[in-house]
């Protein structure tokens, strides 16, 4: 008799993992649940519930009701290393980190996935809403990170790290639905995460205050808001050359366009006072706390070096509204390593900056020293250690730490 395909799926304790295990169990698949928790620490999460405990119990009856397999697994050591000690360094550094697409790389699909495979699992499976295809290129598989059928709940861009061999290893079985359909099949399953709320916050920590859970390392620090004006001199020379393709830019204009404007105090004028820049993150607005602007203050830079927030007035400051964003060498990604792009090509895509943005024309220009996307539309809020992502249709095709 043939031996089932056994899969351990990522359960949550939320209902899209709970139907992503009903689903494989519908398919035939041997199933196995597995629960990770990923961290101990309650004093920065905002319910008084313990959330981890509440996810892993309904997780376990979800496990019951199934009739499969079930299992915790402790990962809080390496979620610390891996996930929380790079938040705070790249805060620290004044930088905007993505957790949760360093979690899906870093952890689910790397520390779970050796786990699972230490249970002779063939795949893991998570309720991510995205799905994969296989296609063949010069005779070998390759797989492909399709956007979930979705729309609104397309999580693509938290797998747009995810390597080949990550992929291969990976099953997405509830990409091809719609969310109402998702809990549809849990109520006619009876089961108990049917009607749960989507959790929010930190990949699998739960909802997190994140200035409380920054200030566990980074102490506030206060320092100077800055005003920077509309009309500097440096906006005059980032201006896009009319009539000439992004791949023919010479390296000064795209350095002009790409990469991040540094201010100087005496370029402003002194607003008021912060608790420490590393709160803060580029293109925010709430938290600043200065009134009387008139118009709303977003944030443009923040030095911690020199503990000073750069902030500009309005939605239309040049200083927050950048048409080019530059990936160092080393953080270019190609989920799909057939199409990376060679110095001095470029090519044609859709791209992103962050969760939920709506795909923008760019085009991707390769030199030695690394990636230069440039928008069709300027782009707000462009912050380093954000992760750019760009697509062909409604594939992702690689991703790369925004400099």
């Amino acid at each position: 008799m043939k031996e089932k395909t056994r899969v351990v799926v990522g359960l949550s304790g939320g209902v899209d993992s709970s139907v992503a295990a009903k689903l494989l169990l519908d398919q035939g698949y041997e199933v196995i649940g597995m629960f990770m928790k990923n961290w101990h620490d309650e004093s920065v999460t905002i319910s008084n519930e313990c959330p981890w405990m509440e996810d892993s119990t309904d997780a376990m009856l979800v496990a019951e009701k199934l009739g499969i397999p079930f299992q915790a697994i402790d990962l809080s050591e390496e979620y610390r290393e891996r996930i929380v000690d790079y938040m705070f360094s790249e805060y620290e550094a004044g930088r905007t980190p993505n957790p949760d697409i360093l979690c899906n790389r870093e952890i689910k699909f790397d520390i779970f996935l050796k786990a699972a495979q230490k249970l002779k699992a063939d795949f893991v499976a998570t309720g991510h809403y995205c799905q994969k295809k296989e296609i063949l290129v010069d005779g070998k598989p390759v797989y492909q990170l399709i956007a979930g059928a979705d729309p609104n709940k397309d999580q693509s861009y938290f797998l747009c790290q995810l390597s080949q061999e990550q992929l291969s290893k990976a099953l997405f079985p509830i990409g091809h639905l719609q969310k109402p359909e998702v809990r549809k099949i849990a109520k006619e399953a009876d089961l108990i995460t049917a009607e749960k709320k989507d959790s929010q916050g930190l990949c699998f920590i739960g909802k997190v205050r994140l200035p409380d859970f920054l200030q566990q390392q980074l102490k506030p620090k206060k320092g100077r808001i800055i005003q920077i004006p509309e009309n500097l001199p440096v906006y005059e020379q980032i201006k896009v050359p009319a009539g000439i393709e992004p791949r023919d830019w010479d390296q000064e204009i795209l350095d002009a366009l790409c990469l991040p404007i540094h201010y100087t105090p005496d370029q402003g004028k002194v607003l008021g006072e912060h608790n420490g820049a590393h709160y803060f993150t580029v293109g925010q607005r709430k938290g600043l706390q200065v009134g009387g602007t008139g118009k709303p203050l977003f944030v443009l830079e923040t030095n911690t070096v020199q503990n000073v927030i750069y902030t500009g007035l309005g939605e239309d400051h040049p200083g927050l509204n950048r048409i080019g964003l530059f990936v160092k060498k080393d953080q270019v990604h190609w989920i799909r390593e057939d199409l990376a792009l060679l110095p001095g090509e470029s090519a044609e895509y859709i791209a992103r900056i962050r969760y939920r943005q709506p795909l923008s024309k760019a085009t991707l220009v390769m030199k030695e020293n690394g990636l230069y996307v440039i928008f069709e539309n300027a782009q707000k809020g462009v912050a380093s250690g954000q992760f750019v992502a760009w697509y062909q249709e409604d594939e992702c095709i690689g991703s790369g730490t925004i400099f």
